[in-house]
């Protein structure tokens, strides 16, 4: 191999498999054994779901660093650049450890062929056991049970949600779907499940591999109270500040992460100060990330992309009405659901953006397609994502707010965007 740089690894990893995805353990199970398999930290948290997964593995990140813990945190996928995917001591990877590890794998897997997102996880994994950490949490890329992270045994794993997303591989049917996301979990070992009401199917599963189910509202708990708000499990209690994530699930997110570390509490210890710390001070770009610019209207940039991340979005929405209209630059990808993305929107969207993303990923709509399966009305068509927001942001005045979101395809070049044109990152209520 004579790739050299970051860039060049990518491409090669992107051109070597025919397929992007293909679900199974075996070939990277067998490609981390000839790495020697070393433990990628001694204690190992994996975070699944369909839904408020990256934030979950925010808030564990805060909480742990605040406890002084060394965490090496893997998520997918990136916004602007890969390295943000491996990330050590809150660190994101350079590009010489992501190279190295890519040697490394290519010298061994020999005959293997592995994905984009294989490479990716064992170089993950690589990293991480070389950095002497105290906890890596890892983020189950699709589904659970044959995901590529699924090769390590996690010491807790938590499924945070469970909804109709990625149907083509998981199915149509939620109890399906759930029992493939509590592959993740294990034999006598802690399984947080963060619904309050799961798919029997999430249920069933975890019980027939024999884990130990740990559920929302029946084994924690979590109330508001005056400006705060109180999370129990058994005997103890905590008193907590709102989150700094600002959609209306991020309770229930961070209610999932602490218990996760109370499963773990005699071996990392138990520190209160440090948990509502992370809870305040937990960040994950383009999760309700608001932006500001003196005399423009806000813009607000979110990944949701499947029906149940627009209910959640449609809440807030509801919560925070802006002074104007609510402008929407939308853009989604062919296997998404989207009208069930856009129904809960549309009462308060004003205006419509259909960008196209054609150009970005061969899944990819462009506008006039989006606009036949969207419940979007008052909609016009444009050809990219920045052409979307020159528009919006034309026909926006101060009081208005324009929201991009739909794919990780609209959210990361609208970030790309808002540094262009002077935006910043803005408090959020």
């Amino acid at each position: 191999m004579s790739v050299k740089t970051l860039a060049g690894w990518l491409d090669y990893q992107q051109r070597t498999h025919p397929r992007s995805i293909e679900l199974g353990l075996d070939r990277v199970r067998e490609t981390w054994r000839r790495m020697g398999a070393p433990a990628p930290a001694p204690i190992v948290i994996t975070v699944g779901g369909t839904n408020g997964k990256g934030s979950t593995v925010a808030f564990l990140e805060a909480m742990l660093a605040a406890a002084g813990k060394r965490t090496g945190c893997y998520t997918s996928p990136h916004l602007l650049r890969y390295n943000e995917r491996v990330r050590v001591a809150g660190v994101d990877a350079d590009d010489a450890a992501l190279i190295d590890a890519f040697e490394r794998i290519e010298a061994i897997r020999r005959e293997i062929p592995l994905t984009y997102f294989e490479f990716g996880t064992l170089a993950a994994l690589w990293i991480f056991a070389q950095n002497k950490l105290d906890v890596a949490v890892l983020e189950v890329g699709l589904g659970g049970r044959l995901d590529a992270v699924n090769i390590v045994d996690a010491d807790v794993a938590i499924v945070v949600t469970v909804d109709l997303d990625h149907q083509d591989w998981l199915g149509n049917d939620v109890d399906l779907i759930g029992r493939e996301k509590a592959g993740i979990f294990r034999k006598d070992r802690p399984a947080i499940i963060g619904m309050r009401a799961p798919p029997r199917g999430l249920l069933d599963e975890a019980a027939r591999i024999g884990a130990r189910i740990v559920w929302a509202d029946h084994d924690f708990r979590i109330s508001p109270q005056i400006d705060c708000w109180r999370w129990d499990s058994g005997g103890e209690s905590l008193l907590l500040p709102e989150p700094g994530l600002a959609a209306p699930c991020q309770i229930d997110n961070a209610s999932a992460a602490i218990m996760a570390l109370h499963c773990l509490r005699d071996r990392i210890g138990w520190d209160a100060r440090a948990i509502a710390q992370g809870v305040r001070e937990a960040r994950v770009a383009a999760r309700l990330q608001r932006l500001h610019k003196d005399g423009a209207a806000e813009l607000v940039v979110d990944v949701g992309h499947n029906p149940q991340a627009a209910r959640v979005l449609a809440q807030w929405l509801a919560e925070h009405p802006p002074r104007g209209r609510n402008i929407a630059v939308f853009g989604a990808l062919a296997d998404k659901d989207i009208t069930g993305i856009t129904i809960p929107l549309v009462a308060h969207i004003a205006h419509w953006s259909l960008c196209a993303l054609a150009a970005d990923s061969p899944r990819g709509l462009n506008a006039a397609q989006l606009r036949e399966r969207a419940a979007a009305v008052n909609a016009d068509e444009y050809g990219s994502v920045d052409a979307a927001l020159d528009a919006a942001c034309a026909q926006a005045t101060a009081a208005d707010r324009i929201l991009a979101f739909g794919s990780f395809f609209v959210a990361a070049p609208a970030l790309e965007w808002a540094r262009r044109n002077g935006y910043r990152t803005g408090e959020r209520v």
